[in-house]
Order: C-alpha cells, then structure tokens, then sequence
C-alpha cells in the first residue's frame, strides 16, 4: 500500500528518498544513544532501514536499473560503516551491519523477482509464453 502511494506522488518520492537518506545518514553518525530503542536488536534497525530506503530509492528512480539501485544502496552502506570506523566518528565499524544491510536488500529483490516471477506465469500455475504463432 505504501509504495502504491509513492507511485502516485511520482516525483515526490524522490524527496521522499533524500529526506530517509539524511536521517539515516543522521542516525548513523549521531552520538549513540543509551537506552531502549523501537527494535532490541541492532541488526533489525539497519535491516528494516536498507530495506524501506532502498524501496522508496526503486520508486524514486523508476528508469534506473534494479542491479544499480542495489550496488549503490550496497555503497551507501559500505560507505557508513567505514565513516564510523574513523576515530572522531566515535561509532563502531562492524561488519555485520553491512551484513544486515545487504540482506534487506536482497530480501527486497526477491520479493521483486518472486512478484515478477507470479505475474508471468498464468492462473494455471504456467508460464505465459507469447509466440508470432500464438499471436496471429
């Protein structure tokens, strides 16, 4: 439902990505904060923003290619962790983030694939080929 709203405000979700991409940059590189959190455990958190980013970056960006979307959400990512590695961050690099980041994408892709995969196949569970013969 969410991304059907995005689909109609067409230029807009291009804000929309720039304003997600801030604040997760924001949360990234803001001093950590101690106490409880909207999710216990930290990989969720950088699961669950990778992958509402980089859906609201495929609607925003309808003409670029799903690897590029992918390679560059997967960059974003990689660029994060090693800003945090730097001493005056004062955040800690780990891996395992990027991990989590990566997974939500591909979690994201295979929905996509699957959806795609569903629509080509016809109600009998069969692919639909189109043929000239079948055409004419």
């Amino acid at each position: 439902m969410i991304w059907q709203i995005l689909l109609k405000l067409g230029k807009t979700a291009g804000i929309v990505f720039a304003v997600l991409l801030v604040y997760t940059l924001y949360e990234a590189f803001a001093p950590p904060t101690s106490g409880p959190g909207l999710m216990p455990w930290d990989k969720a958190v950088h699961f669950t923003a990778f992958f509402v980013l980089t859906g609201v970056a495929l609607v925003a960006f309808p003409r670029q290619p799903l690897w590029r979307i992918a390679a560059g959400m997967s960059v974003i990512g990689a660029l994060i962790e090693l800003i945090q590695a730097l001493p005056f961050v004062n955040r800690d690099c780990d891996v395992w983030d990027w991990v989590a980041e990566m997974v939500a994408i591909a979690a994201l892709y295979g929905t996509i694939l699957a959806a795609r995969l569903r629509r080509s196949l016809g109600e009998d569970g069969e692919r639909k080929v189109e043929t000239k013969q079948a055409a004419e």
